[in-house]
């Protein structure tokens, strides 16, 4: 009976080890991870989660609208699953990879075959290097980058034609929202300044592998056509000030001492530049005050602001000489 007993235990261990076996051989083929090189441990820092959901890709690769003409960024690819569609169809891809890793595997899947030929990886982070010359951006976007993702490629030269990307959820949403909706935040903002922006489509954790925590979505950026003539910075700096805490009216964050020290420093700053005699800082407190009442804005709270009220301020202030960057 011992024996018997025995010879049991060692079949269901391996029926357990085939059918382990069997399981990271479709992973491995979900992820396109070759076997033989005993898969990949993705990594967490790099926010390593690698689309593998063949419909999501194919309708990521439609919505980007490619022609045979285009050259592709792609951030982050990967194992190369959404590259692979990406060639099919462009002139030229270059995939920006930052993990040493996954450059050999898209060197493994890619250079010796057809489409190599019209591949460039460059290894490296995206945001600390400059971008090359593209046409249209499509990219499963590491979370950890998304806002810095997002305005690189709104002030990269010259501009591209559209962006098809991948975000968290909530980032996606705020990225659309509108004025008056609770999502709408200094992102939202910015963003739509400088571009007009859609969502696509919802893409559940499923479609990924490892599946992250949250749900993404999918959005088209395209930069807006000529580009507004404004000063970014100028800009943000105010709607920083604005969103600095979205519960308030613009009368109440403005009249944050801190704030009103640094707008103060930036005024005469500019003024000893220009020549021109500086304001006391009671005086130039009471400009805030007025340029605020006067556009009837002292009530208001950012997240109820249209653009051109925004602009309004902006240009308000800055006949006043009080200045944000």
């Amino acid at each position: 009976m011992p024996k018997v007993q025995h010879d049991r235990s060692n079949e269901r261990t391996e029926k357990k080890k085939k059918k382990a076996e069997k399981r990271m051989s479709a992973e491995g083929a979900d992820t396109g991870v070759r076997q033989g090189h005993h898969g990949i441990v993705f990594n967490k820092t790099f926010g390593q989660h690698i689309l593998r959901n063949p419909l999501v890709i194919n309708a990521i690769v439609e919505k980007a609208g490619l022609s045979s003409t285009d050259t592709v960024l792609e951030i982050g690819p990967g194992t190369g699953n959404l590259t692979e569609k990406l060639l099919q169809k462009a002139k030229k891809v270059i995939a920006m990879e930052i993990d040493p890793r996954m450059v050999s595997e898209l060197h493994k899947r890619f250079m010796s075959g057809p489409l190599g030929s019209k591949l460039q990886i460059i290894q490296g982070n995206c945001i600390k290097q400059e971008l090359p010359f593209f046409n249209v951006c499509v990219a499963n976007v590491p979370y950890a980058i998304s806002s810095a993702l997002v305005f690189q490629l709104l002030k990269h030269t010259p501009s591209f034609r559209c962006a098809v990307l991948m975000f968290q959820r909530e980032f996606a949403m705020r990225l659309v929202a509108k004025p008056n909706s609770s999502m709408y935040c200094r992102l939202s903002s910015n963003t739509q300044l400088l571009s007009k922006v859609d969502h696509l489509m919802k893409i559940s954790k499923n479609s990924f592998k490892p599946p992250p925590k949250v749900e993404s979505s999918v959005v088209r950026i395209e930069p807006k056509r000529p580009a507004p003539e404004i000063a970014f910075e100028e800009w943000d700096g105010l709607i920083k000030i604005c969103f600095n805490r979205p519960n308030k009216t613009l009368g109440g964050n403005f009249h944050v001492k801190a704030t009103l020290a640094h707008l103060l420093t930036l005024h005469r700053s500019y003024c000893e530049m220009l020549g021109k005699p500086a304001q006391s800082d009671t005086d130039f407190k009471k400009t805030v005050e007025e340029v605020l009442e006067r556009t009837a804005f002292i009530q208001r709270r950012a997240r109820t602001m249209e653009e051109p009220e925004l602009l309004l301020l902006l240009e308000s202030f800055h006949e006043k000489d009080v200045y944000f960057a």
